[in-house]
């Protein structure tokens, strides 16, 4: 039975988005572990996690389509849909999905090298750090404006000698479907011209819940990484 969302308490709520997490890593790693290989294709991987996560973990729902990006795609716009790519041995690839558990979103993306490049590999273990760092920024004045830690995350990105490869930095999740305003690209988030307090509330007077994403663009080596999970639950 599913979990209850509209009569959740906000503890509650807290859980339930973190139970969720929790079941995408647990199917990241097996992904990893049982899929991600050279010599099958970005749609034949999609495929076969659509159908990992329908047999072991009762996912019916993606939230958002699930993007699976190797190569020079992983410099593409989510909104884009590149032609169909071959996982080669010594790739980059991020995976990013919006797996619906019970009554629940996650939205989880990870980035894994394939071989030794080390431009890739300096790239992949750089995501994590600078999504602690402005998660740590953000914790320490969470009332800060989508549009503040927009910038804070491109600065951090620069920092270490990437771009920051995407028009946001993360957005609002809850139950599904989480709240929209149609026609709405700023507000519900993390992005430029988005002038409202993190801590804001939604439209039904609950607190939001946000995922941070940090996307890094090697321009001189042209491919890129993706990092998202939950920001304000711990």
């Amino acid at each position: 039975m599913d979990k209850p969302a509209v009569s959740a308490t906000e503890s509650e709520r807290a859980a339930y988005l973190m139970e969720a997490q929790n079941k995408a890593v647990e199917m990241f790693k097996e992904i990893e572990q049982d899929l991600i290989r050279p010599g099958i294709s970005e749609k034949e991987l999609n495929t076969a996690i659509y159908d990992l996560g329908a047999a072991k973990h009762g996912i019916k729902t993606h939230w958002h389509k699930r993007v699976i990006r190797s190569g020079p795609n992983t410099l593409r716009p989510f909104e884009d849909n590149p032609p169909d790519r071959i996982i080669e041995e010594d790739d980059i690839l991020v995976i990013d999905l919006g797996p619906v558990f019970e009554a629940w979103e996650a939205d989880f993306g990870r980035t894994y090298v394939l071989g030794n490049d080390p431009h890739k590999i300096r790239l992949r273990d750089a995501l994590e750090p600078i999504w602690l760092k402005v998660k740590e920024i953000y914790h320490k004045n969470p009332d800060m404006t989508g549009q503040e830690l927009y910038e804070i995350s491109q600065k951090a990105a620069e920092a270490e000698g990437f771009t920051f490869g995407a028009p946001i930095a993360g957005h609002i999740v809850g139950s599904f479907p989480h709240e929209r305003i149609p026609r709405d690209k700023i507000t519900l988030y993390i992005a430029n011209g988005n002038e409202n307090s993190m801590t804001a509330p939604g439209k039904d007077g609950k607190k939001r819940h946000w995922i941070l994403e940090i996307h890094l663009h090697d321009p001189v080596h042209q491919f890129g990484g993706f990092y998202e999970q939950l920001l304000t639950v711990d």
